[in-house]
């Protein structure tokens, strides 16, 4: 069963109740007897995507992990071919830097 908040408009009390979904909601104080208004906050969790079935993340997880220890590998030979060419690029400077002396 859910757990609704409510605030009274005139004194202020703040409680939690829990009560069915048929259950109607809460209309007076029980401090003053005053005006109670249901408190609506954020949802914790979001679902997102075409379907959540149970095989949805057996195939879903597989090609992550493949895919993640594919892009490892990837992003390495990147790095190491990105300094080999700042390496190279260093030394015909310095050549050419050494030859008009």
């Amino acid at each position: 069963m859910p757990t609704y908040q409510y605030l009274c408009t005139e004194c202020g009390h703040a409680f939690e109740q829990v009560q069915k979904f048929s259950d109607d909601a809460l209309t007076t104080c029980p401090e003053c007897t005053g005006k109670l208004r249901k408190v609506f906050n954020s949802v914790g969790v979001v679902f997102k995507g075409s379907g959540f079935y149970k095989t949805d993340s057996k195939s879903s997880s597989s090609a992550s992990s493949s895919a993640s220890s594919t892009a490892a590998p990837a992003a390495a030979s990147a790095s190491s071919s990105s300094s080999a060419s700042s390496e190279s690029s260093g030394s015909s400077s310095a050549s050419s830097a050494a030859s008009p002396a």
